[in-house]
């Protein structure tokens, strides 16, 4: 990027306004002692032409050295969080000093936050990439052992466990790559809550959905609502909920969603890693303790958080949903 001169933003701004007001005394002036030489009439005509020329070439300016680096900086920002986005311009025109360097602190993080998801989207597909080769032998060895007759009870009982853990570290393969994908701002749109659970109803049929408000509009794309909405269906699902209730309303400038159900809960000592990666209470019935986290991330990326609310009967969890309404 070449250095050049670049003029202050009080400079900018202090300039216009002394045009402003110098072509106001100006045109004042010139009324004054033009007007008996050609006339009142003619003299303020051609006097407003003669400012409006000035008004339009200072507007011009303030477009250049303002609106144009602060309309490319706000396209350059839409462009590196837009899905599968690929080589990306940045901007060459900064105007001010201080728009110069606030550009080069946003081109710089978003940078960063480009690398940081790159980084992190390999690490999985090498991990998941190299391990599936060994899980699936693994898988085929223990299909092999099982057909045999000669195995013994115990051993046999060992060979299950063992396709047991392999069964688990696929279900965490798979995990990590939702975790992965959550992370990536794919899921930008807007989608009715009453479409989302429309969709989600027949994947959880051992659940009664009862939804309040199901007008509002999540500002998720429908794919991403869905992603939130099942895992916490399929949370409260493995916890014994019979029931989920799900109700949105307005407070102040946030849209909340709270989804509630009457499982077993989440105990106290559990309450702070309910959203860390790994965490659950029921590895031993296949969690992988991803999903609460695959939620938190998917949000997060999108503006939202989610939290655990306090219990208040002793019974089952409400997990409260925020999204800051533009």
């Amino acid at each position: 990027m070449t250095r050049k001169w670049r003029p202050s933003l009080w400079l900018v701004l202090g300039g216009a306004l002394a045009g402003t007001l110098a072509l106001s005394l100006a045109g004042i002036v010139a009324l004054r002692y033009l007007g008996p030489e050609i006339g009142f009439r003619h003299a303020a005509v051609l006097l407003a032409a003669i400012i409006g020329l000035l008004t339009a070439v200072l507007w011009l300016m303030l477009l250049r050295v303002l609106l144009r680096p602060v309309t490319a900086l706000a396209a350059y920002a839409a462009a590196m969080r837009a899905p599968g986005r690929e080589t990306v311009a940045r901007p060459d025109h900064f105007g001010t000093r201080e728009l110069h360097d606030m550009g080069l602190s946003v081109i710089d993080m978003a940078a960063t936050l480009s690398n940081r998801e790159t980084t992190v989207r390999s690490f999985t597909n090498h991990v998941t990439h190299e391990l599936r080769t060994p899980i699936s032998t693994l898988r085929a060895a223990t299909e092999l052992l099982e057909d045999s007759a000669e195995l013994s009870p115990a051993d046999r009982h060992l060979v299950a466990q063992i396709r047991g853990a392999g069964q688990q570290l696929d279900r965490q393969m798979e995990a990590l790559r939702q975790v992965a994908a959550a992370r990536e701002a794919d899921y930008r749109g807007r989608t009715r809550l009453s479409a989302t659970i429309e969709g989600l109803a027949p994947r959880h049929p051992g659940l009664r959905i009862v939804a309040g408000s199901e007008d509002a509009m999540l500002p998720l794309a429908r794919e991403g609502a869905e992603i939130v909405f099942s895992h916490l269906f399929g949370n409260a699902a493995g916890h014994g909920a019979k029931t989920v209730s799900i109700d949105a309303r307005q407070e102040a400038d946030l849209l909340v969603i709270t989804v509630r159900d009457d499982g077993r809960g989440v105990s106290s000592g559990n309450r702070e890693r309910i959203f860390e990666p790994f965490f659950t209470t029921r590895r031993d019935s296949g969690g992988t303790g991803m999903g609460l986290h695959i939620v938190a991330s998917l949000l997060r990326a999108h503006g939202g958080r989610i939290s655990l609310e306090p219990a208040t009967d002793g019974s089952g969890a409400a997990f409260r949903i925020e999204f800051p309404q533009a």
